[in-house]
Order: C-alpha cells, then sequence, then structure tokens
C-alpha cells in the first residue's frame, strides 16, 4: 500500500447511489487508500444524501447524477445504482472523459456490457467492474494453493448455494433484487455473479455454458432456482445449483484436483481448506472492515500507473455472458472472442 506521505497526487471519487452497498463495503474504501479522495456522493433522496454526507465526512453531496458527473473537480466516478441504470450512467461518465468503477453485476445483460466496454475502450478511459473477491486475501490464498499445485491438476469446480426466502420475500412487498425488469435472476444476479466471475479468475474463462432456471416459489417476478454446467478454457469443468426458498443457507465450493481438493464458501465465514497426500491444510482468512479495500487499492494502483487490476470491463462482460447462458437470456453458443 502507498504511504500517504509519499503520495504526491490524489483523485477525487464521486459516487452514484450511496446506499446500503456503499455504507460499509465500500464507500469506506475510497477514504481509506492514499491516493484516493471520497469527494462527492449522489442520491436521488437529496436528504439521504446529506445525511450520508455528514456522517461520513463527504464535502460535496447532490441528487444531480449530472452535475457530479461533470464537476471538474471530479476525477473519477463509482456506479453503485442497480443495474438496470448501470450503462445510462456509465455513458454519462465515459462522455465526461472520467475512469469509472461500475458494481456488480455490470449490467443486467452481456449486450449492455458489450455497449459500455466498447465505450470506453474508444475514449481509452479505464473501466473497472466491483469484482472484489479478486483481490481479497480469503481468494488470493485458494488461487495461490492452485497456482503452486497443491491439488495437482485441476478438474472439476461444483459450487452450491441455497437460502431461505426472507420476510421481504414472504410478504411479496416491491424489492429491486427481485424485479425482473432490473435483475432477471433476481438473487443470482445480485449472488451467484461473485462466485462465477471468481471461478473465471482463479481457472480461466469459461468457453462453454449450459443451464437452466425457473421460478419455484411464485414469490416474485425473477427467477429462483437455477443449475449449470460449464467448460473453462483450459479444460476443467463446473457445475453449480442456486436455490433462494430451501429451509436453511448453505454456500459450499469443492475444487477437485488429481492430488486433492480445497474447500471453501463465497460468502460464508468459513475456514479455507486444502487438502493433500501431506495432509489438511485449513486457515481462517479474515476480510478487511472495508471488504473492498483491496479492489479499491488495486484501482488505486493502475490509476498511479501500476499493476494492472484483476477486474475489468472486459472480465465483467464475460461474467455477465456466463449469466446470460445460465437464465437463457442469449443465444450465443460459444464464448465470445477475447480482445
Amino acid at each position: 500500500m502507498i504511504e500517504k506521505a509519499k503520495v504526491d497526487k490524489i483523485i477525487k471519487w464521486g459516487i452514484i447511489g450511496c446506499g446500503d452497498v456503499t455504507e460499509v463495503k465500500s464507500g469506506p474504501a475510497y477514504q481509506q487508500v492514499a491516493g484516493f479522495e471520497l469527494s462527492a456522493v449522489m442520491r436521488r433522496d437529496l436528504e439521504k444524501a446529506k445525511d450520508y454526507a455528514q456522517r461520513h465526512g463527504v464535502p460535496k453531496y447532490s441528487n444531480d447524477a449530472d452535475q457530479l458527473i461533470n464537476d471538474p473537480e471530479i476525477d473519477a466516478v463509482y456506479i453503485a445504482t442497480p443495474p438496470d441504470t448501470h450503462k445510462y450512467y456509465a455513458l454519462k461518465v465515459a462522455a465526461a472523459g472520467k475512469p469509472c468503477c461500475i458494481e456488480k453485476p455490470m449490467a443486467p445483460n452481456h449486450q449492455e456490457c458489450q455497449n459500455i466496454v466498447k465505450v470506453f475502450e474508444e475514449k481509452k478511459l479505464p473501466l473497472f467492474v466491483a469484482y472484489y473477491r479478486r483481490t481479497l486475501p480469503r481468494f488470493t490464498q485458494v488461487k495461490t494453493w492452485i497456482d503452486e499445485g497443491k491439488i495437482g491438476e485441476v478438474r472439476h469446480i461444483r459450487w452450491h448455494y441455497s437460502k431461505e426466502p426472507s420476510e421481504v420475500d414472504l410478504s411479496k412487498s416491491p424489492n429491486w433484487r427481485t424485479d425482473p425488469l432490473v435483475a432477471p435472476g433476481g438473487y443470482f444476479d445480485d449472488l451467484a455473479s461473485h462466485g462465477l466471475d471468481l471461478f473465471v479468475h482463479l481457472l480461466g474463462e469459461i468457453k462453454q455454458v449450459a443451464g437452466m432456471s425457473l421460478n419455484q416459489q411464485g414469490l416474485y417476478g425473477a427467477m429462483d432456482a437455477f443449475t449449470a454446467s460449464w467448460l473453462h478454457v483450459g479444460g476443467v469443468t463446473g457445475s453449480g445449483s442456486w436455490n433462494f426458498g430451501c429451509a436453511s443457507q448453505e454456500d459450499r465450493v469443492e475444487i477437485y484436483g488429481s492430488l486433492g481438493k480445497i474447500e471453501f464458501s463465497i460468502f460464508d465465514d468459513q475456514p479455507l481448506v486444502c487438502r493433500h497426500k501431506q495432509g489438511d491444510e485449513i486457515l481462517n482468512v479474515p476480510h478487511p472492515s472495508s471488504v473492498q479495500l483491496h479492489h479499491v487499492e488495486r484501482m488505486r494502483d493502475e490509476l498511479f500507473g501500476g499493476k494492472a487490476h484483476p477486474s475489468t470491463g472486459l472480465s465483467g462482460a464475460h461474467t455477465s455472458w456466463v449469466m446470460d447462458q445460465i437464465l437463457n437470456l442469449s443465444k450465443l453458443g460459444g464464448m465470445p472472442k477475447a480482445k
């Protein structure tokens, strides 16, 4: 991490959509990382924007996204709104000529992701997606075990995630996370995207994927049950199942290799386990207080001319393509050609 005393420039960030995700997970990281400053926040409800700014010590607040994006004192913009507005705001940020970070999932479908990537590439602007698990120590440890050959050649990865419906779900109250116009896959869009993106980071891009999705409960308009199988470019097979109407929560990933197995969870605070012939390695790797801290640090490093960030517009778009195939939202038969 760059020490504050050694930083000779500051990148001033603005946040569009200072809701729950920015309270602890992301917003504080932009204040804690040397070289970054959180200078403005925007929310449609001006009183809520003001409250956020006062509680977090942010100098400017507004209910006008255009005002924030075009503010000459704002150098870069983090879009933390629901996914159906990501493209709308991202294109405005690109038009203003500023670097951008977009919350995950990058957009409701792969086509919108492609449109965003194209504009930022044309303008030669940095574009990041907040798949922060690629930079969390917990998951970089998993990658280290794989890269060191602790379980030999990787053969297969499997993930099962299930949880019970929430009180909001059971009451059938409005919720953007289960509104098919905002998130066609419901909680799958919000949660499964994290794991699928991480698997691509760990094992390479996915070149073939097939899946099915349906609504079993009838509590909301989005899908709530999913299964999928896929093939990574290196020959590793994968399978997953996600259900949001079960009696209890379960979150279990298993990576099978020729010499052992790695076990971990995507969301639950469970130990990492690496099983091999020399014995079991069991590690507890805690998250930072602001879970996006390492993600934000890596953005800082790239913007200051250092190491490239692992989560970009291109990688975020690839994850959306995988999700489209599972949701059957597109007719693409194979992986889009890499650039």
